[in-house]
């Protein structure tokens, strides 16, 4: 195998590349172990190997060749996964010209303004220290001691959610799912596979993404729904549904929730929270084995989830439940355009490494994680002489300033080439961190990062609104979380599905759904409080800021799947479609209530059923007027006609 691999690396990998050129040439050798790391275990092993013995040698070589693949030390020409890194980095020039980085090009202007701002937050710091000015917690003998902050709820918040809630309305999500649609036209992003036309079946796709949002499976679908069967539904989820399509259905029902008036009193959809949720699988497939000792013995997945500060899901994605969550958030943050928007971005404890704030301050994105164990952290400075002396035993080391200056211009090109699409920033994030003999390019980006934490952690111990913001935004994550549990009713929420494809398409089915509901009650809220004032009844502003569209109470979620036999459905060429109005042997007339955006449907020429103005009966109808129109199911053939998405029924 290795004769046909076209391996090449850095300096520091020549000692191994010897070695593997070695095994290709099978010849008799010394045994060399200068490959190896002065405090490796494998010198040990090797010395009670026989001389005669090779064989562990050669797995010593395999298994530093594993890992020098993973680091970036070796690479393989024309490899996607494992290639030069810095041959899928953007040019300078491009890097140069990239408008997303937030940082100047110069190196040595870059540290003059870090120089300054760490002064002044050690001096602030020693000076809260002395004084005993620290919230909520105090510096003794060079030891940080923080505690966490009372929570801050104003009174009389609760019994206004509750009150809010109450005047929402019961209702199905069978028919939530297609008011939302009316709304926000999410279903027109799942196109067909091969025409790229808009589904001509709108029931139907529903039901598809209900089954999957629900957990239920298609053909439990197709036994409660009162519309298809299951080779029906499975037709419309192999030509319609794919991941793109949930992109783009997520991001109108985001963009439109947004829009609606409650969702300003939340915020203004330029901070996020991100965490992830464990979701448990079966035994069987591509999940086996994949256990994390933090959410029990049992295999699962995780799904990781950006949530505005306007509680929209606006970027999820499917991720192994044994790897760190921390090099996933700029995947939601630069693939998507709601996170190209957020100005500061939360997480919890395992959201954050070095990496990731030096990536996030080029960028311009305010990372602040809620880091459980602070106190334990160390702070990295420029000057370690220069640091206050009631500060000194905080200090983990100095920051190596002519590492930082020498890698700088390929630090840019690592931003610039994950904002340029062509790479999955958490790929990047993780060929960085994956060997503890990092490269330069690594250590000198951790050096970046450790300027950075060192920042926030100057400001997070002195600024208590910083930290109940954090805790805020993260409640609602967890809130999100509850929702998403609440939802995923089918298999006792188990991930039975065997394929990753298959994971992805159930995670983003159940994020999609937990957007429909919460667009709906953001909007059923707002009427809430209409009809609350209407009743003369006092709201204080500020109390709307803590409610919250995540109740599910009043949804209607179990039982029969029904959809109204009375449909007008889009069309992709004119806009609607009359379907679904005949009556077995009946002559009974049915009305629909229409905004018209035309003169006329059409000429009584091409019209396959009788159609009257109510009370007249005239074929032509008046413009812009909402009149009562009249079928005749029994002569009911099939008919389009020109319509806004506004449909009312009688």
């Amino acid at each position: 195998m290795l004769h046909l691999l076209k391996i090449d690396g850095a300096h520091v990998a020549t000692p191994l590349l010897a070695a593997i050129d070695l095994i290709k040439n099978g010849a008799r050798h010394s045994v060399p172990t200068d490959f190896l790391r002065r405090t490796s275990k494998w010198h040990q092993h090797l010395k009670m190997q026989q001389p005669s013995d090779q064989r562990l040698w050669e797995v010593a070589v395999l298994f530093h060749l594993r890992d020098a693949f993973r680091s970036g030390d070796i690479w393989l020409a024309q490899s996607k996964r494992y290639g030069d890194l810095k041959q899928v980095l953007v040019p300078a020039t491009t890097a140069a010209a990239n408008a997303r980085l937030a940082v100047p090009l110069d190196p040595e202007q870059w540290l003059a303004d870090r120089h300054a701002q760490m002064e002044i937050g050690l001096e602030k710091l020693s000076k809260a220290a002395k004084r005993g000015t620290i919230p909520g917690g105090a510096i003794e003998d060079g030891v940080l001691q923080l505690s966490r902050l009372p929570t801050q709820n104003p009174n009389g918040a609760a019994d206004l959610l509750f009150d809010l809630y109450k005047r929402v309305p019961d209702t199905r999500i069978t028919d939530i799912m297609l008011l939302v649609d009316d709304a926000t036209g999410f279903t027109d992003a799942f196109t067909h596979l091969r025409t790229g036309a808009p589904p001509k079946d709108r029931i139907g796709l529903l039901n598809v993404l209900l089954s999957e949002g629900l957990n239920l499976g298609l053909s439990k679908m197709a036994k409660a729904s009162n519309s298809h069967g299951f080779w029906e539904l499975m037709r419309i989820s192999r030509w319609h549904i794919e991941s793109e399509a949930y992109g783009r259905a997520l991001a109108n029902i985001v963009d439109a929730q947004a829009k609606l008036p409650m969702a300003q009193f939340w915020g203004m959809g330029i901070t996020a929270s991100s965490d992830d949720q464990f979701f448990p699988t079966t035994r069987q497939g591509e999940a086996m084995n994949l256990i994390n000792a933090k959410d029990g013995n049992e295999p699962g997945l995780k799904a990781y989830t950006h949530v505005s500060d306007q509680f929209a899901p606006f970027a999820s994605q499917t991720i192994p439940a044994t790897v760190s969550e921390a090099t996933y958030i700029l995947d939601g943050l630069l693939n998507n355009d709601v996170g190209k928007r957020i100005k500061e971005q939360y997480a919890d404890t395992g959201g954050f490494t070095d990496h990731l704030f030096a990536v996030t301050s080029i960028l311009g994105h305010r990372f602040i994680p809620r880091i459980r164990d602070l106190p334990s952290k160390r702070l990295y400075v420029f000057d370690a002489g220069g640091t206050p002396q009631n500060l000194k035993g905080m200090i983990g080391g100095k920051i190596r300033e002519g590492l930082i200056a020498s890698n700088w211009p390929d630090i840019l090109r690592i931003v610039a080439t994950m904002t340029a699409g062509t790479v999955a920033p958490s790929q990047i994030l993780r060929k960085l961190a994956s060997y503890p003999r990092q490269n330069d390019l690594a250590v000198a980006l951790r050096e970046v990062g450790r300027v950075e934490r060192t920042l926030f952690m100057l400001d997070w111990v002195l600024n208590a609104d910083m930290q109940r913001r954090v805790q805020i935004e993260l409640n609602k994550g967890e809130a999100h979380h509850a929702l998403k549990n609440a939802l995923r009713i089918g298999r006792q929420g188990e991930i039975q599905d065997r394929t990753t494809e298959g994971q992805h398409y159930r995670m983003a089915a159940l994020n999609l759904l937990a957007a429909i509901v919460i667009y709906w009650n953001t909007a059923r809220l707002g009427e809430a409080v209409v009809q609350r004032q209407d009743a003369g009844l006092p709201i204080q502003p500020d109390l709307l800021a803590h409610t919250s569209p995540l109740g599910w109470a009043h949804i209607l979620l179990t039982g029969e799947y029904k959809w109204p036999k009375k449909m007008i459905r889009r069309t992709a060429d004119l806009g609607y479609e009359a379907h679904g109005l005949t009556q077995c042997g009946q002559t009974k007339l049915m009305q629909l209530r229409l905004l018209l955006t035309q003169h006329r449907y059409a000429t009584a020429a091409n019209m396959p059923f009788d159609i009257c103005a109510y009370p007249g009966s005239s074929h032509w109808i008046l413009p812009g007027l909402m009149r009562s129109v009249w079928f005749r199911p029994h002569l009911f053939d099939c008919r389009k006609a020109l319509l806004t998405h506004r449909i009312e029924f009688a």
